[in-house]
């Protein structure tokens, strides 16, 4: 919930007094509930509505196709999102039905262009355990869908950078969860084959994974936020 009641006070700002309904769609109960504990420790949230369903995109739909809801929206964000939904083309075109004349459709992602993600997935994405919660998205691929399916969007770079120093600090917890999600592997340290671990600690410390700086190894986190119209 932290960007998005970033979000929300923006758009409270631009039209004040003006009641928001805004639906939350996440499978994760813990995610809610932290988003739950966030707004409840949020002043100046009054007009704002929130109602959260513990539910993935698809179950989302399902739903709403089995109640022939016809719910329109002025605004919906998939921020960071796309890699977790087994039909990335499908949930774009459902979704973007659902927006107003004037609405706007945010896509977040990792960005089409060289990054250490990329890097990374393309080198050992083969050798990861990646589960089918997850798959290998970047901004190039859902431009090449809205690309197809005819959708006006407007693409924006978002240079990022992820200090990952202390995943070369041995015994260092916070490098040991740093290497999982960089690895999207739980206890990947400990799991790996000696090989494979080595590789990729030597690929992260690369040009083409990061930069060092002043002593901190600054990996390449680039976004790509897409902006679809109606």
């Amino acid at each position: 919930g932290e960007i998005d009641l970033m979000m929300l006070s923006k758009v409270r700002a631009r039209y004040p007094g003006v009641t928001i309904n805004n639906e939350v769609i996440d499978p994760n109960a813990e995610q809610i509930f932290s988003y739950k504990e966030r707004v409840a420790k949020t002043s100046n949230l009054e007009n704002i509505k929130f109602t959260w369903h513990k539910e993935t995109a698809h179950e989302y739909e399902s739903r709403m196709s089995a109640e022939k809801s016809s719910k329109k929206w002025d605004f919906i964000h998939m921020i960071q999102m796309l890699y977790y939904v087994k039909d990335i083309p499908a949930t774009i075109r459902y979704f973007h039905q659902l927006l107003e004349k004037q609405a706007k459709l945010l896509i977040v992602l990792v960005s089409g262009k060289a990054t250490g993600w990329e890097t990374l997935w393309k080198k050992y994405g083969p050798h990861l355990p990646l589960t089918d919660l997850g798959c290998h998205a970047t901004s190039a691929d859902v431009k090449a869908i809205l690309d197809s399916a005819g959708l006006k969007y407007q693409l924006y770079e978002l240079p990022s950078h992820m200090d990952i120093t202390s995943c070369f600090t041995e015994g260092s917890m916070d490098g040991e969860l740093l290497l999982d999600f960089l690895t999207e592997t739980c206890e990947f340290s400990k799991t790996a084959p000696p090989e494979l671990k080595q590789q990729i600690m030597e690929e992260l410390r690369k040009p083409e994974c990061s930069q060092e700086r002043d002593g901190k190894v600054l990996f390449n986190n680039n976004l790509s936020a897409i902006v679809v119209e109606p």
